[in-house]
């Protein structure tokens, strides 16, 4: 069956950070969202933060009070997976990033989604290939790739795999096209994608820099920032994502690849160990004021 031109309800699956803004998103544009989350505090503490978050910009100016209000009025918050499930015309999945919890998550998604519903996972090192076949209806689904703020971040990846239909496609980028974000497409799965694989590059580029002895991690950062007008230096950059991330995106990376050269960095590792995970925990390459 073709997927729906229109979509009128969205269904975000997991209620972490990026499942969260995934659905305020939604929600500001105009959708009916519904956010699911088997754990009923982490849906409690998601609708407490993006209220927080519409606050600060109704503050800022940068939202109408009644827009926000609206918005809200469009978000829902569920355990039900049966229940929400049934009425969604397209899902994005934001669950934890360990494949076998996205194939369960699909498997039933496939069961309980309308026929006409298109399944998308958000996962930035899993492609959608992994999870196609548990489906049931591998030509809709595909990779909606959002960035971290993803109330600020622009682009969206659109990644097809082999089996996707062009009507997903077509559809996909549509949707995100009305969520205010520019989609770029993504024909083929490669590890990483685009912006992961390019960010990877110039990271991998500043460790060893630094490794080596050549510049400071100030200096390379502030090269980034002046020399080749980054927002922000490679290791500024890291400790924003979380070292745990760009330490589980490598190791992805790597198990995809067997590249020795896309083999996790040692460095960054070490720091995960000892608990230095970026900005989120106080301190990363750099500390930081709580």
């Amino acid at each position: 069956m073709q997927p729906p031109t229109t979509i009128t309800r969205v269904l975000v699956i997991g209620a972490g950070a990026m499942g969260s803004q995934i659905a305020l998103t939604a929600a500001l544009a105009g959708h009916t969202t519904i956010v699911q989350d088997i754990a009923q505090g982490r849906l409690d503490a998601a609708a407490a933060q993006l209220r927080e978050s519409t606050d600060k910009m109704v503050k800022s100016g940068k939202l109408a009070e009644e827009q926000a209000r609206r918005a809200h009025d469009r978000l829902e918050f569920s355990t039900d997976l049966e229940a929400v499930a049934a009425a969604a015309d397209f899902v994005i999945e934001a669950a934890t990033e360990r494949l076998e919890i996205k194939k369960a998550i699909f498997a039933r998604l496939g069961e309980l989604a309308p026929p006409h519903a298109i399944l998308a996972t958000n996962s930035s090192t899993i492609g959608s290939s992994a999870v196609a076949g548990a489906s049931g209806r591998p030509g809709q689904v595909c990779n909606l790739h959002f960035f971290n703020p993803v109330l600020v971040m622009e682009c969206v990846e659109v990644v097809r795999h082999a089996g996707t239909s062009q009507a997903t496609v077509d559809t996909t980028v549509e949707l995100a096209r009305s969520l205010g974000k520019t989609p770029v497409l993504i024909n083929h799965e490669v590890p990483g994608f685009v912006a992961n694989r390019l960010m990877g590059a110039v990271q991998k580029e500043a460790l060893a820099l630094l490794a080596g002895g050549v510049a400071s991690m100030e200096d390379i950062d502030a090269t980034a920032r002046m020399a080749l007008r980054h927002p922000m230096g490679p290791f500024e950059l890291m400790d924003l994502v979380g070292l745990d991330v760009v330490d589980y995106i490598a190791q992805a990376t790597y198990a995809a690849t067997g590249n020795p050269a896309d083999a996790p960095d040692e460095s960054v590792a070490a720091l995960v160990r000892a608990g230095k995970l970026g900005r989120k925990s106080g301190t990363g390459w750099y500390s930081y004021s709580r």
